[in-house]
């Protein structure tokens, strides 16, 4: 019988190429609606898509990916380029982008713990850390280049959608879970949480009044 089986290196590089594809389309967007120009559309894109990866792979001693193999920036670009010239038909359709991040946070989120339980096993921190890094470095790099405040610092549930999905990762993965159904659940559970949270307009609780 023939295993059609993807080795879970693999699988994990293929899911890591389609976040950094989602959270570049989000860069592009963003520099377009701040009126970049053609250059400056590729740069947010690439910043967005790879920076969450680059910060935690320098944060925790290995050479990144995203300049050891080229394939991420080539997807960052390439990414950028199709919404210049996709902008026009898509701008209506300001719901794609938040999708696409929502998508992005769900991968870069567990892609962030798959690499910290490499690494360390079931540590649990270094699995919250390396995946609540990925998925909103690029974001926070992304707001920041466009002079707004980072959605993680407001009041949209973005951070603590990432933290349920990797809490449900982490709690897989130690109650003997493979790796592949770990990865496949922790990635819904965040993705879902975020998409949720923007269909019923959930909030985490701000400050009522002044401070004076």
């Amino acid at each position: 019988m023939v295993d059609f089986s993807i080795p879970s290196e693999v699988f994990i590089y293929i899911l890591d190429l389609f976040g950094t594809m989602a959270f570049a389309v989000t860069g592009a967007f963003k520099a377009i609606e701040h009126k970049s120009d053609f250059v400056g559309i590729i740069l947010l894109a690439t910043i967005t898509g790879v920076a969450g990866g680059t910060i935690r792979d320098v944060v925790m001693g290995k050479f990144p990916n995203s300049i050891s193999d080229p394939t991420y920036v080539i997807i960052t670009v390439a990414s950028g380029v199709c919404i210049f010239f996709l902008y026009s038909k898509l701008k209506k359709h300001w719901n794609l982008f938040l999708k696409f991040d929502a998508f992005g946070l769900g991968i870069f989120t567990i892609i962030g713990g798959t690499f910290a339980y490499n690494l360390f096993g079931l540590n649990f921190l270094a699995i919250v850390f390396a995946g609540v890094l990925t998925a909103v470095g690029g974001g926070i790099l992304r707001d920041v280049f466009v002079n707004q405040v980072p959605i993680v610092f407001v009041k949209e549930l973005y951070v603590t959608a990432s933290f349920v999905g990797i809490f449900v990762f982490y709690f897989l993965l130690y109650t003997g879970a493979e790796l592949y159904v770990a990865t496949i659940v922790g990635i819904v559970i965040a993705t879902g949480t975020r998409l949720t949270a923007m269909k019923f307009n959930w909030h985490l609780p701000k400050v009522k009044g002044n401070l004076d």
